[in-house]
């Protein structure tokens, strides 16, 4: 059964400070340090595009790991801020890497339950074909359609990407995953006139209703309790939703690490970032992931360490 063998991270080195604009923007250290939990946030450059951060990623992929790109089967890319309105974004990253025709290449367009989503559809995908090894990319610059002065956006989205190496030599099995959806709540996450607008209060109500018995519900289909899990990897949405759901589940705090003090809320790689460290700690074995946001939408997913 296809799995994770390996996770690479990119993240822009350019840095904003919210510290430097919280006169401008209204904020204080407190609302910084206890609600955001964020004190930089990563900007690509100006000549990057989409692709660019996914095919930076890649890079550092390869020189790890190794890997020859000829033997790449499928590439798919999680964004919802692509290169162009068409062609799709794995196409261009396709050509940038120079991957064989032979390879299948497809986005998906879902925001912070993206990765939990796109692992479900990687393999299946892999598996119903009886391929050996795919490449799943997260990459949503959200700088590209954040209002600098909208205190409410601005404060917390930070550019990055990631690419997952999913191969039947993995270290990490998947289990199974549950979903959702709320469209009839879409409104309140949502780019109109390219300018991305968030309803905080709103957001921060669908995910204390829904993340916890989401929790429960992926544990129960997988003959799992909270005991057996080693680390809950939660979307990094501001440290104020992380601690509170895990507050709310009776978490202890080295189990559900906050890590995005440095470069901010960075969409569907928030959960990859997070698992990228843990590949090479064999006291983990057991985690559990869930992301949550646009759609509105969440999923949630067990990943066991192989054997």
């Amino acid at each position: 059964m296809v799995g994770i063998r390996q996770i690479e991270v990119y993240i822009p080195e350019r840095r904003i400070s919210n510290y430097e604009r919280k006169e401008e923007l209204g904020i204080t250290d407190d609302f910084i340090t206890d609600k955001l939990g964020i004190t930089y946030l990563s900007r690509m450059g100006p000549e990057q595009d989409t692709s660019d951060l996914c095919c930076m990623a890649f890079q550092n992929l390869r020189g790890r790991a190794g890997i020859d790109p000829s033997s790449i089967q499928v590439l798919i890319v999680c964004t919802q801020n692509p290169d162009y309105n068409l062609p799709h974004t794995s196409a261009v990253v396709h050509g940038k890497l120079g991957l064989p025709e032979s390879c299948a290449a497809f986005d998906i367009s879902l925001g912070c339950s993206g990765y939990v989503y796109g692992l479900a559809v990687v393999q299946s995908f892999m598996q119903l074909n009886g391929m050996q090894q795919g490449l799943f990319f997260t990459a949503d610059p959200y700088s590209r359609i954040i209002d600098p002065n909208d205190k409410s956006t601005s404060v917390l989205f930070g550019d990055a990407a990631t690419v997952t190496l999913i191969s039947n030599d993995s270290v990490f099995r998947l289990g199974r995953f549950t979903f959702g959806t709320r469209g009839k709540g879409s409104h309140h996450l949502i780019c109109r006139e390219k300018k991305l607008h968030m309803n905080g209060r709103e957001i921060f109500n669908f995910a204390a209703s829904t993340v916890p018995p989401d929790i429960h519900r992926v544990l129960e289909a997988n003959g799992l309790t909270i005991k057996d899990i080693d680390r809950f990897l939660l979307h990094q949405g501001s440290k104020f939703i992380v601690d509170f759901l895990a507050k709310k589940l009776g978490l202890p705090p080295e189990k559900t690490p906050f890590v995005i003090e440095e470069y901010g809320n960075t969409v569907s790689s928030s959960i990859p970032i997070m698992i990228k460290p843990l590949l090479n700690d064999l006291s983990v074995k057991q985690i559990l992931i869930t992301g949550f946001g646009v759609g509105l939408s969440w999923a949630s997913g067990i990943l066991t360490r192989s054997s």
